[in-house]
């Protein structure tokens, strides 16, 4: 039994690993379009915001739409395991390949593709958390998968930036492209374990059976409570994440004036600051009364939008990154509530596609927040300097953390009232 507690945490902290790695792939973007030799390559200008925002928005779409298609063909038909390694396989492939694409055009298709392969991932690891850990005891395994979010932006913004200044972009993709497929899949083959009955049901034996079971699943999904309050919610939520990873270098390069080296690490500060706050978050959730756990948000927001409020208007440009890193702390408080809110609020054999259409819908309209932000800051820019663009740029940023609070005081009211009728 020891043994069996202990290889469950193996399999998490894989899971770990494998956020880690995506989130590299993700942002990797956002730090190449400060190098003119990759805009040049794809016939895209330094100053055409709007274009460079859509990289980040077209991965994005292929990733909501993923996690709302796919996740529940993966958690009925292949598992979670092999799942993960056919994931980790297809984006290891199209991230090599990606400098192959010499146009606009076939590098946006190859970010809706990425998206696509990654989409079920945080959906296939709630399942194996479902399935591994009580209610009471989810806040920590949680945590720790969701931190790999705040370490793959920390490694990646300065790895990506090292191979970019050291060796060339081309080199960025190669690298991380044999990363997925080098260390993930070994990784997922020894630890990832499930029991035999994954989903609650039996395993299908046919194709026609497994899309029988899928609808199953996508209609038991759909009677999650609060589902849509917690899909809106997440979008908020992952709009600041997207928004601020995807625009954060170039803001620190080109509107606060930090090079290329400078600019990687602190870049990466933040994202140290959501891991910790990650960790945090989960122990907090397993320290409080499930009806308090909305508060999280309720709070966690407020502080992201009054430390965005600081860094913008501060005139000090290393006091302006302070602020950014007390911002991803808050931001990472309220991380890991919303799949244990999921897991609480779904059946076992519901919960991947439940997280499939919280995750993916979510995602897709977060995916549009790097675009927006891109027309803002190209639009503010041209009339008022770069300075301004981002200015404006990032407010918009604070506007997501009022959508979080106001859901998060709505999910805390029915909760405190569903305690209190029962």
């Amino acid at each position: 039994m020891n043994d069996s507690r202990s290889m469950r945490w193996w399999g998490v902290i894989t899971l770990f690993v494998i956020v880690a790695i995506s989130y590299v792939d993700r942002i990797n973007i956002s730090v190449l379009i400060t190098d003119r030799d990759f805009l040049s390559h794809i016939g895209l200008t330094a100053d055409d915001r709007t274009r460079q925002g859509l990289l980040a928005t077209a991965f994005m779409v292929g990733y909501g739409v993923s996690s709302l298609v796919l996740t529940p063909f993966c958690a009925a038909l292949f598992g979670v395991r092999r799942s993960l390694i056919g994931g980790l396989l297809l984006w290891g492939v199209v991230t090599f390949l990606s400098p192959a694409m010499s146009s606009y055009g076939l590098l946006l298709a190859s970010r809706i593709l990425l998206g696509v392969s990654e989409g079920p991932l945080f959906s296939l690891a709630g399942s194996y958390i479902k399935a591994h850990f009580e209610s009471r005891e989810n806040g920590k395994p949680n945590s720790l998968v969701n931190m790999g979010t705040g370490v793959g932006l920390a490694v990646g913004y300065p790895l990506v930036g090292y191979l970019v200044a050291g060796h060339d972009w081309e080199t960025s993709f190669h690298v991380l492209g044999l990363i997925n497929v080098l260390l993930g899949i070994p990784l997922v083959w020894a630890f990832v374990r499930m029991p035999k009955v994954e989903t609650g049901m039996p395993k299908p034996q046919s194709l026609g059976q497994a899309v029988a079971q899928v609808g199953t699943i996508v209609r038991g999904a759909m009677h999650t409570r609060y589902l849509w309050l917690i899909t809106i919610l997440t979008a908020a939520f992952l709009s600041y994440l997207w928004g601020s990873s995807n625009w954060l270098p170039a803001y620190l390069k080109e509107s606060r004036g930090f090079s290329m080296r400078e600019m990687g690490w602190l870049a990466s500060l933040p994202q140290y600051a959501s891991v910790a706050a990650v960790f945090v978050g989960g122990m907090i959730i397993d320290r409080i009364a499930r009806r308090q756990v909305p508060l999280i948000f309720v709070f966690g927001s407020l502080g992201v939008a009054a430390a965005v409020w600081l860094a913008i208007h501060m005139e000090d440009r290393y006091a302006a990154a302070y602020c950014l890193i007390a911002a991803n702390f808050c931001w990472g408080l309220m991380s890991p509530a919303i799949p244990s809110t999921v897991q609480y609020c779904a059946r076992p054999e519901h919960i991947a596609s439940a997280y499939g259409v919280v995750n993916g819908a979510g995602s897709l309209v977060a995916g549009f927040m790097p675009a927006i932000m891109g027309a803002v800051i190209g639009a503010l820019s041209a009339r008022g300097g770069v300075g301004a663009g981002f200015f404006a740029g990032f407010a918009a940023l604070i506007g997501t953390q009022v959508v979080v609070m106001l859901c998060g005081i709505i999910l805390w009211v029915r909760e405190r009232n569903a305690t209190q009728k029962s």
